[in-house]
């Protein structure tokens, strides 16, 4: 493998897969008869990997993280019922994700839209680290 040369003024090296702006076919929220109904939820997720899973030598699927399994396990988990709370799904969804143990730790972000007049998102996000995906394997 080719050899990266760090000086102290360089952070550690890391990588990540970012998935950005997944919509999810969910159904998140309680709504009265004024209320906005959201008509998208959007998904974003950092995780983050070995650096070798990502600067590798040979190209092929078996050097690097699939992250098809885990989509569709999003996938099913959007699709799996009716959530009061964003955060029900980014808590299952972190949980998901700790069970791929290439994962070393994550940044997931929910947002739907609109929200209020046509307009605007709101979301919820939470960054996961190393110690803490451990303890929830």
């Amino acid at each position: 493998m080719t050899a990266f040369l760090l000086t102290a003024t360089h952070a550690p090296l890391s990588a990540c897969v970012e998935l950005r702006d997944l919509q999810l076919k969910t159904d998140i929220g309680t709504y009265g008869p004024s209320d906005v109904v959201p008509d998208a939820h959007t998904l974003d997720l950092t995780l983050w990997l070995a650096p070798a899973l990502v600067l590798i030598e040979q190209d092929g699927m078996d050097h690097v993280f699939d992250y098809d399994p885990l989509v569709a396990d999003i996938d099913r988990l959007a699709a799996d019922g009716h959530y009061e709370t964003q955060e029900r799904l980014i808590t299952r969804i972190v949980h998901a994700c700790a069970a791929y143990p290439a994962i070393e730790a994550l940044d997931i972000g929910l947002r739907k839209s609109p929200v209020h007049q046509g307009s605007g998102s709101l979301g919820v996000r939470v960054s996961v680290d190393a110690k803490t995906l451990s303890a929830l394997r």
